[in-house]
């Protein structure tokens, strides 16, 4: 039993098939992208427990009992609602293979540092490759995200 975006999944596979396998094959959950397999470029970045983990070299056995969230349930959170809005302004996406594990990784930093520089954005983004050479345009979306996270969280208070 796996739980995903929430929902409790009945999934039978052998307990070393990796997650990515499982949310596409098993699930049909098609928005997390197969890469290179091993764990390199970050076109499978999934969170686990909120962390984000390449699923590609995660095996289902290390994540029973833990909470799997993957690119279709960050349009129904605040961070990953912004995170898109940003990527939408800066025109982000090239070929848009990657956009989905760059947008995990970006949540899980949000989600940890509200007010990441540069250093901290370079960090945690590091191993997510774009072949669109995107880099800068990701950066200032993700400043932009932390910007209006910061602003609308002023206006709630």
């Amino acid at each position: 039993m796996l739980k995903v975006n929430g929902e409790s999944k009945s999934v039978e596979v052998d307990g070393d098939t990796p997650v990515l396998w499982v949310l596409r094959d098993v699930l049909g959950m098609t928005g997390t992208k197969f890469g290179c397999g091993l764990g390199m470029c970050g076109a499978c970045t999934v969170h686990i427990d909120g962390l984000a983990v390449r699923s590609c070299i995660t095996t289902v056995d290390s994540v029973a009992g833990k909470n799997i969230n993957t690119i279709e349930s960050l349009s129904g959170n605040r961070i990953g609602s912004a995170l898109q809005k940003a990527w939408l302004e800066h025109e982000v996406p090239q070929c848009g293979y990657c956009q989905s594990g760059q947008l995990m990784s970006a949540a899980a930093l949000l989600a940890k540092n509200k007010q990441p520089s540069d250093a901290d954005i370079d960090a945690a983004m590091d191993g997510n490759i774009c072949r669109c050479g995107t880099y800068l345009r990701i950066r200032t979306a993700i400043k932009d995200a932390a910007r209006s996270l910061s602003q609308s969280g002023e206006k709630q208070a």
